[in-house]
């Protein structure tokens, strides 16, 4: 049975969210993994393996991931979206954690955890420094060789108000400093929510040397 461990109170990128949360669960839960996240499923790992989804809302790729056969660790600062997906998936076996980017402090970050770890709709809540730290955790918590995906969003905010512009140039440096390569880079894509035509997301994934 699922277990819902570390609940306790977090800011970091919810604001706004408390707003439209009934919505944005349902809107969420309504996509399709192998859309979202097509540009990633192919740098996905052999199983058995472990993935992190770190952000997880509602808890739909996570779960679909779940699905796949990965072992699936979600971390999801806001409540009501945990309780959601624990509500929707309960039969699926995903470890959902209360937590947030960039600490992650429920994970221990001196080991080596992490086959592969997906950031989607995330990065642009962070500000700078909370990047900084978000890259420097990835180093410590992904296994050699393994990988991270992250999709960066670029437009007017949403649902989320805590929103600040990303560059995946920039991204890319910064995980190149802490021992990755860039393996995929993808630029300007449209959102595939109707009436986002002023949001474009880049796509990227990070290798572990």
């Amino acid at each position: 049975m699922n277990k819902l461990l570390g609940e306790k109170t977090m800011t970091t990128g919810i604001e706004g969210y408390e707003k439209f949360i009934p919505l944005f669960i349902e809107s969420c839960q309504a996509l399709d993994f192998q859309e979202v996240c097509k540009d990633f499923i192919k740098f996905l790992p052999s199983k058995p393996a472990n993935i992190l989804d770190a952000g997880s809302g509602a808890g739909q790729n996570a779960a679909a991931l779940a699905k796949l056969g990965f072992t699936v660790t979600a971390v999801e600062p806001m409540q009501e979206f945990l309780n959601a997906a624990q509500n929707t998936y309960k039969d699926i076996p995903v470890k959902w954690l209360s937590d947030s980017l960039p600490h992650i402090t429920c994970l221990s970050s001196d080991a080596e955890q992490f086959d592969f770890v997906l950031i989607e709709g995330v990065w642009h809540h962070l500000d700078e420094i909370e990047r900084e730290q978000a890259v420097m955790l990835l180093s410590k918590i992904i296994k050699k060789q393994g990988k991270c995906a992250i999709s960066l969003r670029n437009g007017p905010a949403g649902v989320g108000t805590r929103v600040y512009p990303t560059d995946s140039i920039r991204t890319v440096e910064q995980f190149k400093k802490h021992g990755f390569e860039c393996v995929l880079s993808l630029q300007n894509q449209s959102s595939i929510l109707r009436h986002k035509e002023n949001v474009k997301w880049s796509r990227i994934v990070l290798q572990k040397k």
